[in-house]
């Protein structure tokens, strides 16, 4: 781990990454790949040491209200959380300047802030995102060896939906010949029923893979399932794009079930639901 000060904290889609780098040791992370440029080892995390004040100048020029994003890329919820708090003083920036946030993580470690963000959902808007990669927890074990099972996620979302918070899942990613089955589909969407959450984003039953990251997934096949890397240089060679030979038919059931138990399931309107700011708050803003 080391410490930078970063020259800017906020992207122009208003998404900030804190850290740089992540502890979770996700098989598939497409964080690894080398288009990203790390100057760095992936889990020598970088903490950009200045954000909660970077933030805060950012959000003070603002003339309009908006939500923040984080976590797109990396987590803001892992292990040096716990110690840095890094993620904890930006959220108290974004509720000290009625701001709201949109937070995704595969940590149950988010529930340390669950009082923070209710007050945030409370004055502005809050939405909790989390990842849910196999309804299997053995499976879940060796693609996420360092973060929360699935079990533990579910039950952080619905602590949430319990308090208030809105919730989305990312179904991501589904692997070919590992979890692209109707039954591990089935679970997490079961999962997804009983805590209540308001959409499921999903781009597609597959994955993706390029330089940097492929080897990293290659040997954890190697590790984990041998002959399994021969299937996917057979199947797809060096493609970008991995998609499952059932992609059509989980995608059928994926949006039947979603449009039955009244969950978002189109990846825009997901997205617009977490970018839209709430026009009260936004009035009571400009007229005091």
């Amino acid at each position: 781990m080391h410490y930078v000060n970063a020259k800017g904290i906020l992207s122009p889609h208003n998404g900030m990454n804190l850290y740089r780098g992540c502890t979770h040791g996700c098989i598939y992370c497409d964080s690894r790949s080398v288009c990203y440029g790390f100057t760095h080892g992936f889990e020598d995390i970088e903490v950009k040491q200045n954000a909660p004040e970077l933030l805060e100048r950012a959000l003070r020029s603002k003339r309009k209200k908006c939500m923040i994003g984080t976590g797109a890329m990396c987590d803001p919820y892992m292990h040096c959380e716990e110690e840095i708090q890094l993620t904890r003083r930006c959220l108290e920036v974004i509720h000290q300047y009625g701001f709201g946030v949109a937070i995704q993580t595969k940590s149950n470690r988010i529930l340390r802030d669950l009082a923070l963000l209710k007050q945030i959902n409370e004055q502005a808007k809050c939405v909790v995102q989390m990842t849910l990669t196999t309804y299997e927890e053995s499976l879940c074990k060796i693609l996420e060896p360092n973060v929360s099972t699935t079990r533990e996620r579910v039950e952080a979302l619905r602590i949430f939906h319990e308090n208030g918070i809105p919730t989305i899942v990312w179904l991501s990613p589904i692997l070919p010949f590992l979890n692209d089955t109707k039954e591990n589909l089935e679970g997490i969407l079961d999962y997804c029923i009983q805590a209540k959450v308001h959409g499921v984003i999903c781009f597609g039953m597959g994955m993706t893979l390029r330089e940097g990251n492929r080897e990293y997934f290659y040997r954890a096949l190697d590790q984990y399932f041998p002959g399994m890397r021969e299937q996917y240089h057979r199947k797809f060679g060096n493609a970008y794009e991995i998609v499952s030979d059932h992609h059509q038919e989980l995608m059928q059931y994926f949006h039947a079930t979603c449009e039955k138990y009244g969950m978002l399931h189109e990846v825009q309107s997901c997205f617009q639901y977490m970018q839209e700011f709430p026009e009260r708050y936004e009035q009571m803003t400009l007229f005091p």
